[in-house]
């Protein structure tokens, strides 16, 4: 008999408020390390109705000017209409503040700036080694966002998500089972348009793009409350790191227990996890199993981890302890070793605020390489 299985993922827009929060807290991190490459940060943001307010830690040279940066960054996301409650005009507050000294001490001597533990993961069934539901929803809200800058579709406004559910036979994905988007629009369109230009413009390219069909009329359900006309922290407030399993592998995969955005690498939640996607994929590219989750788990102060694993859930091809040494020849997983291999000290990060950190080419963690 077939083994059968059903398995979703979402990812959101840009103009998501969480992602909101993720782009500005990254865009203040970039700028920092733009300055000051040794900037050590913690920036969370929060977005509400017609409200802006920043909090969390940094230690830096740099000369930020941060609520130039939010406003600018609110703009570039589509935030420009007052009467949504929320845009380059709303309410900005900065609570940040210096880093814990008691934190310093620990990163001054190249320790991990927080415990915690980390996952990676890669599977052959994308080129990009990421499972086909994550890759696929991401694609579909690049797509909502695309088609709103490029005015292909002229009535969307910054704000959507969108959710896909797979069908697996034996652990191979074989069709897109169901899809749902949700898509912020301007009050002159209906429903029915909203659901013809989404399905034409969206979704039939993207899942062709991908060598899928569409699923039937009844297995699509776009809007499904009937009408979204008020984008973002109107409707729904935004916290930074908020999307956590959005950022990472849609669900597939286990996810560690910090966010990424808005910190520096030397804190490992996010360098961490980048280092642990860094040798799943690299593992997977080899040819060295078709699946494959590491973990990774640090102490506040330390520099190497207590913790290094590697699943490949029984599809390795060669002995464990071949894959094992492959990894050793790999990486550095010390704290230093991930920064300087990875070359973190660098405004690359902004670039993770959407449609996920993994999968996307020109990621120092993405880079496939020759171990030996």
């Amino acid at each position: 008999m077939t083994n059968q299985q059903l398995f979703t993922s979402e990812s959101v827009c840009a103009g998501h408020p969480d992602k909101i929060c993720d782009a500005i807290s990254d865009a203040i991190l970039d700028e920092a390390l733009k300055q000051d490459p040794y900037s050590r940060t913690g920036i969370e943001t929060v977005c509400g109705a017609n409200r802006i307010a920043l909090f969390g830690e940094i230690k830096t040279k740099a000369k930020l000017n941060y609520e130039a940066i939010a406003r600018q960054k609110i703009a570039d996301l589509g935030y420009v209409v007052p009467s949504w409650n929320f845009s380059t005009e709303s309410e900005f507050s900065n609570d940040i503040h210096e880093q814990s000294p008691e934190i310093a001490i620990g990163v001054d001597d190249g320790g991990a700036g927080d415990q915690g533990m980390m996952f990676g993961y890669a599977v052959n069934e994308t080129p990009a080694l990421m499972p086909v539901p994550i890759a696929l929803a991401h694609a579909l809200s690049r797509r909502i966002d695309d088609c709103r800058t490029a005015r292909r579709l002229s009535w969307l406004r910054p704000d959507g998500k969108v959710q896909v559910t797979i069908r697996y036979e034996n652990n191979h994905p074989v069709k897109v089972e169901k899809l749902v988007a949700a898509v912020a629009h301007s009050e002159q369109v209906t429903l029915q348009e909203v659901y013809k230009d989404v399905v034409a413009e969206v979704f039939q390219p993207v899942l062709a793009e991908f060598g899928y069909a569409l699923p039937k009329k009844s297995d699509i359900t776009i809007n499904g409350t009937g009408l979204w006309h008020i984008p973002g922290p109107e409707s729904d407030a935004g916290l930074t790191g908020r999307k956590i399993v959005v950022d990472t592998y849609g669900g597939f995969a286990r996810v560690g227990g910090g966010a990424f955005s808005g910190k520096d690498p030397s804190k490992v939640d996010r360098s961490g996890a980048y280092a642990a996607r860094y040798i799943a994929k690299n593992i997977v590219a080899a040819g060295l199993a078709d699946e494959c989750e590491v973990g990774l788990a640090y102490v506040i102060g330390h520099a190497r981890p207590l913790m290094q694993t590697i699943n490949t859930f029984g599809s390795e091809k060669v002995p464990i302890s071949k894959i094992k040494n492959f990894k050793d020849n790999l990486l550095d997983t010390s704290v230093g070793g991930i920064i300087d291999a990875l070359k973190l000290r660098r405004p690359i990060y902004s670039q993770t605020s959407a449609y996920g950190h993994f999968g996307k080419p020109g990621l120092p963690w993405e880079n496939v390489v020759n171990a030996g």
